[in-house]
């Protein structure tokens, strides 16, 4: 007879059988795994699985949402079954082999009439009142780009400055002094309507009631390539009033350079308010550190060779594009690749793996991997606008370059006449360009030309300059 049970103290999954004691047992998520700790044998035998695990070098944090497939050596797992069990910083339930990990979010508030009745609250909610800020990174999913890299500088220069991180669970770790409010709860919406600053870098959802005194900060995340919002393909009226409905909730939009400045202007139909043409924060570190404490978390050795293979997602698909087979790269090249799928492949995709590849999809900043990469491998990802502040050699993979231009997106300069590196179509022609040692000068003055377009502000004082701004303009007090 095997049975389940969860030990809330020390947070871990308990299933227990009789007979010998089986060789092994694992939890395997999409962005997580931990393996059991096998104990017993003779007459009965106990798999202890943690619902902690620690990533990236970083401390142990429950793991992320998701489903999860249980196995444990020679055992049938069918009978099990154990009901949603409410632990602090999860939630967990059980049937057969699947498990389902979800946020610690009280049952009550789960449903839609839940939902309903803190969204009133935080409709009726006073707010604006609170000299906080709330940061939220692509949807609370991490905590990274350049609301992270805003929110270093403001707790080193304005500490009483209270800092509010939306996430989607608990698995996301935020910033030392910083608080974490998982999405949907009602530390969540108190948050949101409390704090006088909203620094965030995508859409706000939901229902967002501004309150008195209360500013949003519209970071966005990447110099576009790509049509974006009213300029994407297709007449849409109800995309178009999103769009406005959307940017009307913004007060201050951030660019990376003028031709960005220029392009969010008129895509988001952002008139008659503030752009900070300061850089991006984010890349900051990229002329401020050296990757060696990044390396060593990712088990890499300094002398390795590192490819960073970074597609963006696309509009027809939900997961990362397969036009890599990342351990192949990396025994052609004799080199450890990176996979960064783009965030929105973060939940629906699945860790790719093999010798010498690691997926860091749910690696919190992207800047750290571009500091750390001797090249990149991309598409048509914002990407490419970061990554050439550090002046290292970029190739664009696009195999479905027509059909992306042509009927998913739309491009708003041609890639192949101003691409400060090869376009390449397969694999085996990436190869050939990887170990071609004239491609860096034969693209030396289109490099230069990019630079001087995008990356003047990236001097790695960008967030120095937002940062000034935020309490110049008194959006909170030092």
């Amino acid at each position: 007879m095997t049975t389940v049970r969860i030990d809330e103290q020390a947070e871990t999954l308990i299933i227990a059988g009789t007979g010998p004691k089986p060789a092994s047992g694992s939890l395997q998520g999409p962005r997580a795994r931990v393996d059991a700790k096998m104990t017993g044998g003779g007459k009965t035998w106990k798999a202890t699985f943690p619902l902690r695990t620690a990533r990236w070098g970083g401390d142990e944090l429950p793991l992320p949402s998701g489903t999860y497939e249980l196995q444990v050596a020679g055992t049938d797992l069918d009978e099990l079954d154990l009901e949603p069990e409410q632990l602090p910083t999860l939630r967990i339930a059980l049937h057969g082999s699947e498990v389902q990990i979800a946020p610690p979010l009280a049952p009550i508030y789960e449903s839609a009439e839940g939902q309903s009745i803190l969204e009133g609250r935080y409709v009726a909610q006073t707010g604006g009142t609170e000299n906080a800020v709330f940061f939220e990174s692509f949807y609370g999913q991490s905590v990274g780009c350049n609301p992270c890299a805003i929110d270093r500088e403001l707790a080193a220069r304005a500490p009483s400055v209270t800092r509010y991180w939306s996430v989607t669970d608990l698995s996301v770790a935020v910033p030392t002094g910083a608080i974490a409010v998982v999405e949907g709860s009602p530390e969540w919406w108190r948050a949101r309507a409390a704090a006088r600053l909203l620094v965030v870098n995508d859409w706000l959802r939901r229902r967002f009631a501004r309150k008195p005194g209360q500013r949003v900060l519209q970071t966005w995340h990447g110099t576009p390539l790509k049509r974006l919002a009213l300029h994407r393909p297709g007449f849409d009226p109800r995309r178009m009033a999103a769009v406005v409905k959307e940017s009307r909730r913004w007060d201050v939009l951030l660019a990376q350079n003028r031709y960005s400045e220029r392009i969010l202007k008129k895509a988001y139909a952002f008139f008659g308010k503030p752009i900070w043409v300061d850089g991006y924060p984010r890349n900051d570190l990229l002329s401020t550190e050296d990757g060696a404490a990044t390396r060593e978390a990712l088990g890499i050795g300094p002398s390795e060779r590192v490819l960073l293979y970074a597609p963006t997602w696309r509009d027809d698909r939900a997961e990362i594009v397969d036009f890599v087979d990342p351990q192949r790269l990396a025994e052609q090249t004799d080199s450890v690749v990176l996979v960064r799928g783009h965030s929105r492949t973060l939940r629906p995709g699945r860790d790719q793996s093999g010798a010498r590849v690691i997926d860091v999809t749910g690696y919190p900043e992207t800047a750290r991997l571009l500091l750390i990469a001797d090249a990149l491998i991309t598409d048509y990802s914002s990407v490419m606008f970061d990554y050439s502040v550090t002046g290292k050699p970029m190739f664009f993979l696009v195999p479905d370059l027509e059909h992306y231009r042509g009927e998913l997106r739309g491009f708003y300069f041609d890639l192949a006449e101003r691409a400060p590196g090869p376009l390449v179509t397969t694999q085996d022609e990436l190869v050939a360009a990887l170990a071609d040692d004239t491609i860096p000068a034969a693209y030396a003055g289109r490099y230069a030309a990019w630079q001087k377009q995008f990356n003047t502000r990236d001097d790695g004082h960008a967030a120095e300059r937002v940062v000034s701004r935020i309490l110049d303009l008194g959006f909170v007090d030092a």
